[in-house]
């Protein structure tokens, strides 16, 4: 009998509460911000969020936090709500905090009428030196007395669009000496005379995220707000608004973000990334996007198994690629189809085999009999992979050498008699004969091989460009390292094969059908492909070349 899973701490507090009845029901949002793609760290905040009300019985919101108009844009919108369906997940309501812009306004001005905020003319340097150091205490600004009626009015005509970008913000009143720099009279508005992607003109000022985001939580009665470990210092902010404004009270709760090996991040260093050229847009597969795996060929269930591995914690870590690759792997052994691919070719002839024969052989398509089987044509002239020969064979080879011979996967037993060479002294061609009686399947022969290799009909298999992916980085983690994160790009990265072969049942599948080429590695259609053109991209390798999995 297995044992039962331990509750992470987050999920301790939760059935703590509704044992309490401290709430009927639990409510979770996942709120990022439009001005980027979703990265695989957001995938963990994903699979808690929806994860948790989905256990517990409760409502998860998607909530974009649109409060800065420069940076955010609806292409962003669109892609984190298609990254959200692809990973299996499904939210109660789809929401703005740009929804709440009349209320937050309305909160701002009671925050005004209770004495709590004021309008501060400082600029932001000025604002910036006059808060002190950790160990400093801040000094109030000049304009920190102004009266509630100057407040009102003054707040009012920066709505009106009276002042220009920057001549005003809007301060919550609390304390300049406090502990924590967030709580010295934080800037709870600024003026941004920007194009909205929804409210359009309607609004020249807007509110800093952390005005914004306990407030959405509070209207949209949000039990636990699940933030990254960073939001530690903001969540005395976050309670102090809460209780000021005598509103709904959300509480924010902390865990460690996901950090991971040969990537970054850093939605600015993605950016740079995407705007310098060094990878071809947000879904290049060599991207840490949710996006990006999904072109590459992975799948929901392995991201999803791979956030569920490394667990909910308190404490920041690095976890290691090779974790998801493995998590990823697990899942395409029982589900990608095996086909034939040759990436680096060279041509097998079968001397004593009927050069105008074709014969249709019968291959399994997995490891699962559900999976059933496929034809694949064999003639006298095949493609095979150039390692698998060796013109004089190392010790243990068990490939095609002079005299030896080879299993020709679920087809025949063949025998090396001689090879050519081109004019640069390459191999061009190897000559062997076949033993009729060895048919895959109904092999009589009595010969022993050891190796087996795969191969394709010269004249029946399709070509496609092959794209080799690898890390992105050839350093574990280049965010660490001194100088230019950009430099520690891996040169090899990105592989282009313009002309390998495959299967002919390889030009009729989809973007969502994932393969094993054998013996090669992992596949997928990459969307570049066209009829005339097939490009096929590597997902992962069969096994792990760059280290062990961390436990």
């Amino acid at each position: 009998m297995s044992e039962e899973k331990s509750l992470n701490f987050i999920e301790e507090i939760i059935e703590a509460d509704l044992a309490s009845n401290n709430c009927a029901s639990i409510s979770t949002r996942f709120p990022p911000e439009p001005n980027g793609y979703l990265h695989i760290g957001h995938s963990k905040a994903i699979c808690l969020n929806f994860g948790l009300a989905a256990k517990y019985g409760g409502t998860t919101n998607l909530r974009f936090d649109d409060t800065n108009p420069v940076t955010e844009e609806t292409e962003y919108v669109e892609s984190i709500k298609e990254d959200i369906k692809w990973l299996g997940f499904n939210w109660t309501n789809e929401l703005y905090a740009s929804d709440y812009f009349d209320n937050l306004y309305a909160f701002a001005l009671e925050l005004i009428e209770k004495g709590l905020a004021y309008v501060d003319d400082s600029t932001s340097e000025e604002i910036a030196l006059l808060k002190g150091t950790p160990t400093e205490p801040g000094k109030p600004s000049e304009f920190r007395s102004r009266s509630i009626e100057e407040n009102r009015t003054l707040f009012t005509e920066m709505k009106n669009g009276v002042y220009k970008d920057g001549e005003k913000v809007l301060r919550a009143k609390i304390d300049m000496v406090h502990t924590n720099m967030l709580m010295r009279d934080p800037i709870i508005y600024r003026i941004k005379h920007a194009h909205h992607h929804r409210t359009a003109n309607k609004w020249c000022i807007y509110p800093m995220y952390d005005f914004a985001h306990g407030q959405s939580d509070s209207i949209e009665k949000i039990t636990h707000s699940i933030c990254t470990l960073e939001f530690i210092p903001h969540r005395e902010l976050y309670e102090w608004f809460i209780e000021k404004l005598n509103i709904f009270p959300s509480r924010q709760y902390e865990f460690a973000r996901l950090n991971m090996t040969y990537t970054v991040m850093s939605k600015r260093k993605l950016l740079q990334l995407v705007n310098e050229g060094y990878v071809n847009g947000w879904d290049d597969p060599r991207m840490p996007t949710i996006s990006g795996f999904r072109r590459k060929g992975y799948t929901p269930l392995s991201i999803r198994n791979f956030c569920e591995k490394i667990g909910v914690a308190r404490r920041e870590n690095m976890i290691d690629l090779s974790l998801l690759e493995f998590c990823l792997r697990e899942d395409l052994n029982v589900t990608a189809k095996r086909v034939m691919a040759v990436l680096d070719p060279i041509k097998l002839v079968i001397t004593n085999y009927d050069a105008d024969k074709t014969e249709e052989l019968t291959a399994e398509n997995g490891p699962d009999e559900a999976m059933g089987t496929r034809t694949i044509p064999f003639s006298n002239t095949l493609w095979i992979e150039r390692e698998d020969f060796m013109e004089v064979p190392a010790k243990k080879w068990f490939r095609l050498a002079p005299g030896s011979v080879v299993r020709l996967k679920n087809a025949y037993i063949v025998k090396c008699e001689s090879f050519e060479k081109n004019d640069n002294g390459d191999i061009s061609t190897i000559y062997c004969t076949y033993y009729p009686e060895s048919k895959s399947g109904n092999d009589t022969s009595g010969i022993s091989v050891k190796g087996t290799i795969h191969w394709l009909s010269a004249a029946h298999a399709a070509t496609a460009e092959i794209r080799l992916y690898d890390r992105l980085f050839k350093v574990e983690n280049p965010s660490a390292e001194e100088g230019d994160f950009k430099s520690f790009i891996n040169p090899d990265s990105l592989t282009i094969i313009p002309k390998a072969y495959i299967e002919p049942s390889l030009t009729k599948v989809d973007l969502e059908e994932r393969f094993q080429f054998i013996r090669k590695g992992y596949f997928c259609l990459d969307k570049d492909s066209t009829p005339e053109k097939m490009v096929f991209n590597r997902t992962v390798t069969l096994k792990d070349t760059w280290g062990k999995i961390a436990d």
